[in-house]
């Protein structure tokens, strides 16, 4: 287990060293994160990072990452705990042919016929130390699983009414991210210290992009991210994030391309485009503008 960071620099450098290149925001707030212990609301579109800081910052600590997948409909049962009724039914036939029901009573609802879920598992204790707790895209969610979500925030306990309340020994590094689909509510943010995460000007993707795939000549990486931040300009129904150019670049590299070509763009548009539509507008002449004006405005590296 690795010692928290002392200061925004070590955060920074804590960071880089698992190839997480952040801006000094975001470095910033991480750190205040970490110091206070205060749940860290990440928002912004998706591509961006936010879920990779959680990640980053679990491997570069030495935590167990416990990861909640917000979805529509999810409630308290399946983020915090449920029951094995199957076990349980299990026993109760065993308990009836033996009739000794009287104990049984005592005995179903106990941490043996238990099923811990992400937020009950925060809250245990762990070997490596507190856990990084990431709850992913809260914008899936609804209103009440948000006012739910309080009381773990706000005392780091959970309530489970057969067993009581159960608190964390030691509060998790808990990170919220959101994709902004819908607004979260006030009352939560509250609780949180807040980043926009946007998206990282041309040296810092270049940066990222260096980090992430290094075996990159450096004129098809300086390509490659010129390319992706025109098409973020551009009119398109989902723009593609860091996440893309990474994936890009990979391919590329995969294809054993050196230098991108309006041919190579249109055959790999996939890549970094995911709906038809906007594949459709930057097919042909479109593209090949877009590489034009690229490659006039790039110095030679």
């Amino acid at each position: 287990m690795t010692a928290l960071p002392t200061s925004i620099d070590a955060v920074e450098t804590l960071l880089a060293g698992q190839g997480y290149v952040a801006s000094r925001a975001l470095a910033t707030v991480v750190f205040l994160s970490l110091k206070l212990g205060r749940p860290l609301f990440l928002e912004g579109e998706a591509g961006t990072g936010k879920t990779e800081i959680a990640k980053t910052l679990a491997t570069a600590l030495g935590r167990r990452l416990i990861r909640l997948q917000c979805y529509e409909g999810l409630d308290a049962a399946s983020a915090v705990a449920e029951w094995n009724f199957a076990a349980q039914m299990i026993a109760i036939r065993t308990a009836e042919g033996t009739g000794d029901r009287d104990a049984l009573q005592t005995e179903l609802f106990t941490e043996d016929y238990l099923i811990e879920r992400p937020l009950l598992a925060a809250m245990r204790p762990q070997p490596g130390g507190a856990p990084v707790l990431l709850i992913d895209e809260l914008d899936r969610t609804d209103e009440p699983f948000e006012a739910f979500l309080l009381e773990a925030l706000s005392d780091f306990q959970v309530t489970i009414p057969e067993l009581g309340t159960i608190k964390a020994p030691e509060p998790p590094i808990v990170i919220l991210t959101s994709n902004r689909t819908r607004e979260v509510h006030d009352a939560l943010k509250r609780r949180c210290l807040y980043h926009w995460v946007d998206y990282p000007t041309f040296d810092r993707e270049l940066e990222i992009l260096h980090s992430r795939a290094p075996e990159a000549q450096a004129q098809l990486s300086r390509e490659v991210v010129a390319f992706v931040q025109k098409l973020r300009r551009e009119d398109l129904f989902k723009r593609p994030g860091v996440a893309e150019t990474i994936d890009w670049a990979k391919c590329l590299l995969a294809l054993d391309v050196i230098a991108l070509s309006p041919e190579v763009i249109s055959d790999t548009l996939g890549a970094i485009l995911k709906y038809q539509d906007d594949i459709q507008k930057l097919q042909g002449s479109e593209a090949k503008r877009l590489l034009d004006e690229v490659k006039r405005e790039l110095v030679p590296a």
